[in-house]
């Protein structure tokens, strides 16, 4: 079982698989590096990794959970796997661990994926693609009173009415909610006022990665418009609307592998 050691002694758990060009993957907030279970397929054509970040999944707690704590350790992941040009995948958190990783990266991102990606979490003046603030300390306030039950129905919520037959639910549920550990509830807590602080939209226009901002037009977590937003703001970004809720590499795992593969293809192929 692969793991890295900061300097600060977090252990971090990583799975790998395949080999030729790396995909690097980058969960989302309360999950793990399971959560790509169905794009475990890819390893076929690529090399796939999964992270768990710092107080999920199989990696330990730690005293900090900033972006910058979590972009560190990204780029720690690069340094010691060797990987001088790679795709970073992140979903959801994920996405803004990304977009903070790449002042640490520089040209070895040489794709980004963005899926149900929002530079900033919660509305402001001027930011309407966000979630009220008071929704994420009542999601806070529920995590202290209830952690396993507010992170189930968190889970329900990201899929859209509809979107799931009974059958692919409890598939998802088998193979993506029952194996992973639960995270460190400290961690989860401090991970989400982080989410509920973080502002990256300073740092889209400086990207020249080639970029894929994938969201679902029906995410109820992540407004598609902070998707359009940051493909808008991204030079060159390209726009991938699915009509799947916030999770649509869970509910439609072909197309977007398919999509994910096409995108990279052609990154490699400019190369």
């Amino acid at each position: 079982m692969p793991f890295l050691e900061t300097s600060g002694n977090v252990k971090l758990h990583y799975e790998e698989a395949g080999e030729g060009f790396p995909l690097v993957f980058i969960h989302g907030w309360a999950m793990s590096g399971s959560v790509w279970a169905y794009q475990r397929p890819l390893a076929e054509r690529f090399r796939v990794i999964n992270l768990d970040l710092r107080g999920h999944g199989k990696s330990s707690p730690a005293s900090g959970y900033s972006f910058g704590d979590f972009a560190s350790d990204v780029a720690l992941l690069f340094d010691r796997l060797g990987l001088r040009r790679a795709a970073l995948v992140g979903w959801s958190m994920g996405a803004q661990v990304a977009l903070e990783s790449i002042a640490l990266l520089g040209d070895r991102v040489a794709a980004l994926v963005l899926v149900a990606a929002t530079p900033k979490f919660t509305a402001a003046d001027g930011w309407p693609h966000g979630l009220p603030a008071t929704e994420a300390r009542g999601l806070g306030l529920r995590l202290k009173r209830d952690y396993d039950g507010t992170l189930g129905a968190f889970f329900r919520r990201m899929f859209a009415e509809g979107e799931l037959t009974r059958d692919q639910y409890q598939g998802i549920v088998r193979d993506i909610v029952v194996p992973r550990p639960l995270p460190d509830p400290a961690a989860v807590q401090a991970a989400l006022a982080t989410l509920a602080e973080g502002d990256h939209r300073a740092l889209l226009a400086a990207i020249t990665s080639p970029t894929l901002v994938v969201h679902g037009e029906r995410d109820s977590i992540c407004p598609p418009g902070a998707g359009r937003y940051i493909a808008d703001a991204i030079p060159g970004a390209q726009f991938l609307i699915m009509g799947e809720g916030h999770a649509p590499f869970l509910s439609r795992p072909e197309m977007f592998n398919r999509k994910l593969s096409e995108f990279i293809a052609g990154v490699i192929g400019r190369d």
